[in-house]
């Protein structure tokens, strides 16, 4: 193979499972390339690092990454991930999954990893639908929005995805576009140093099915919506950055949690202190 044909960051991919299967205008290869280049960054060794996902079009992403992944089973990847940095507290664990599988399936599982400050980054592709089973709604998709199960538009009300992260315990929590992906790589940076819960949301387009029901043409059009209605705003008040578009509100992006407290690993790691004490 010449020099030519060999990809930058080839040690990082599984070349033999290229190309990717997902559709034109998604952008869930920005997403693989931001987290391998935080990976990159990170300093901690490449077999250190572990990347879990559950089930979806986003769930496919650890298949393409050239490290230890694990595709779990539906809405499951957080209680895999949380076994596994139990088992070995030494790993980065990591787990990148869409909307669907992490919030509507496995929204419980993310809410007491948050609670417990498990050491985990989790990191959620929203693309405001169930991407691989035919555009339906879910708990992202924004009020008013068209899909293949609310043809007639969405009434139920949206996650605010930030607003829960925080509001249960996270330690760090983010949001940003695949529009927006050197600060999106840099947040994944941050998070990898993060003890404890840290959760980054990224928005992406999904050009046959949230895109299509919604009047963007393909995944470049949705794109382009991302750059003209979002605003960077790191002290936006938590309770005001829910996704509401199809009413003009605009999205908003920053970095909005960033806090030390005591993570789930350091709290396990003192009571086995305390109990070897007793125990002598």
């Amino acid at each position: 193979m010449s020099i030519e044909e060999v990809h930058p960051k080839s040690q990082f991919l599984r070349d033999e499972r290229l190309p990717h299967i997902w559709c034109p205008g998604c952008g869930l290869g920005i997403v693989l390339q931001s987290y391998i280049n935080a990976a990159e960054k990170s300093g901690i060794r490449l077999e250190n690092h572990v990347l879990i996902s559950g089930i979806g079009c986003t769930a496919r992403l650890p298949g393409y990454a050239n490290l230890d992944t694990y595709h779990t089973t539906h809405g499951r990847g957080i209680p895999f991930a949380t076994g596994m940095k139990i088992a070995n507290p030494d790993l980065k664990v990591t787990v990148i999954s869409g909307d669907g599988d992490l919030f509507n399936i496995g929204g419980n599982h993310f809410i007491h990893a948050a609670r417990r400050n498990m050491d985990l980054l989790v990191v959620c592709v929203n693309n405001f639908n169930y991407g691989m089973t035919g555009g339906q709604h879910g708990s992202t998709t924004p009020p008013s929005s068209l899909s293949s199960s609310t043809p007639y538009g969405n009434i139920e009300q949206s996650f605010n995805l930030p607003y829960l992260a925080a509001a249960i315990g996270a330690s760090y929590v983010a949001r940003w576009t695949v529009m927006h992906p050197r600060q999106f790589t840099k947040s994944l940076s941050k998070a990898m140093d993060i003890r404890g819960f840290a959760f980054v949301e990224v928005l992406s387009p999904c050009p046959p099915n949230f895109g299509k029901f919604n009047g963007f043409s393909d995944g470049f059009a949705e794109m382009e919506f991302y750059r003209k209605n979002s605003v960077v705003d790191n002290e936006a008040k938590l309770e005001d950055v829910s996704i509401d578009p199809h009413h003009g509100k605009q999205i908003i992006l920053g970095e909005f949690v960033n806090k030390r407290r005591p993570s789930f690993i350091e709290l396990e790691r003192e009571v086995n202190r305390r109990a070897m004490v007793v125990e002598k």
